[in-house]
């Protein structure tokens, strides 16, 4: 059984596929070529913003979007501790602060009211706040944008969001490296913010064969910048320089493999929510498990399945049962970012976000594909149902 299927989805659209990335080697624009633009532009539409831009990775996504937004030293930027690194990574990539704010267990994305919280330690230069334990105390912080994250597919809260960083003056960044393809209120994930990056690498909803990613904003002038930074802060032409960017252009190939791929990226999607509906009714009755929870008026893309055990314990239990069986699992994320060794200098400490640190403790993902086979579905939850 396998956690990601590639090949059964490449097995459907190899000829289209190849058809594409001949197209690229017959007309040699192996960078900037116009799949760039035609990608751009029809997952623009289908997000339904104005602008996009492809880019050669999510991290370089959400590099590039706090860089447009002149975020650094001395900038607070508030983020959830239960994300892959690179979220807060960018962040001090740019000597930025990460500040983070703990989740809501039912949604595993960051938590409105606890982020209201925090912003105004922060806005109030509250020196009880973990971040100022080993900072001078002469320095401060300067509140600028939080980083929302659509962890496992599912939207973070955009409204209540949106409307707390629109009280403080803050920009709102959408990490939606998971969520492409899903909903809120009838919105597409990537419009639900100032700006939104994705990731297209391979296991995402929808993923190229490398790396990938993709800016998305109605903001004009935020485009404009973005469009410059991404070819080293281009001007009218590429030796003209006008800042400091990056060489963040996606490959030309890679967005022919989108571009086939997205030709059935809907029919993914719906198949996706067919599995989690599957997924809902044979595990709904085991009482000692905590099934993903969409909220009201959203629709996840299903990036991972993922589940809360009783405690640690119990998850080990219940990933050996189906380790015996051959069945793979994962878990995401078993260390929050705010206990990374390479954020001691920021001075949080074990127990500073309890609801992040449970769901490390006891979170694991089942496979989840388009493809997946209901009676795979079947067998994975008589192992789940016998091992209690």
């Amino acid at each position: 059984m396998q956690f990601i299927d590639l090949a059964a989805q490449q097995k459907r659209i190899r000829p289209d596929l190849e058809r594409r990335i001949l197209n690229v080697l017959d007309h040699g624009h192996y960078v900037l070529g116009p799949e760039i633009a035609e990608l751009e532009k029809r997952l623009g539409d289908y997000v339904g913003v104005n602008h996009t831009l492809a880019c050669a990775s999510g991290t370089d996504a959400l590099l590039m979007a706090l860089m447009a937004y002149e975020i650094g030293p001395g900038d607070a930027v508030f983020t959830t501790p239960f994300s892959f690194f690179a979220t807060a990574e960018v962040i001090s990539l740019l000597g930025a602060t990460p500040v983070f704010v703990d989740i809501d267990e039912s949604s595993f994305n960051i938590d409105p009211r606890r982020l209201e919280a925090v912003i105004q330690d922060i806005v109030n230069n509250d020196r009880t706040h973990p971040v100022y334990r080993s900072m001078d105390p002469r320095e401060t912080l300067e509140a600028k944008a939080v980083i929302a994250v659509d962890l496992f597919g599912i939207p973070a809260d955009y409204p209540a969001i949106n409307a707390i960083a629109q009280k403080y003056g803050l920009k709102v960044i959408e990490d939606a490296a998971q969520s492409f393809g899903a909903e809120q209120n009838g919105h597409m994930a990537s419009s639900l913010a100032n700006v939104a990056c994705t990731s297209f690498y391979p296991a995402k909803p929808l993923g190229c064969y490398g790396d990938g990613g993709m800016c998305f904003t109605n903001d004009e002038k935020l485009a404009k910048t973005l469009r410059s930074l991404h070819i080293h802060g281009m001007g009218d032409h590429q030796y003209d320089n006008i800042r400091v960017g990056i060489n963040g252009r996606m490959d030309t190939i890679q967005a022919a493999v989108l571009l086939s791929k997205f030709a059935i990226f809907p029919e993914e999607t719906n198949l996706r929510n067919d599995a989690a509906n599957r997924y809902e009714d044979l595990l709904g009755g085991i009482a000692n498990l905590k099934l993903p929870k969409v909220p009201v008026g959203a629709r996840s893309a299903w990036a991972q399945y993922s589940l809360l055990a009783e405690s640690e314990t119990h998850r080990d239990l219940l990933r050996n049962a189906l380790r015996q069986k051959n069945i793979p699992t994962a878990i995401y994320y078993p260390k929050p970012l705010h206990l990374q060794d390479v954020f001691k200098p920021l001075g949080y400490r074990k127990g500073d976000f309890p609801d992040s640190e449970s769901c490390a403790k006891r979170i694991f993902s089942l496979p989840m594909h388009p493809y997946i086979a209901p009676q795979d579905q079947g067998k994975i939850a008589d192992v789940l149902l016998d091992a209690g």
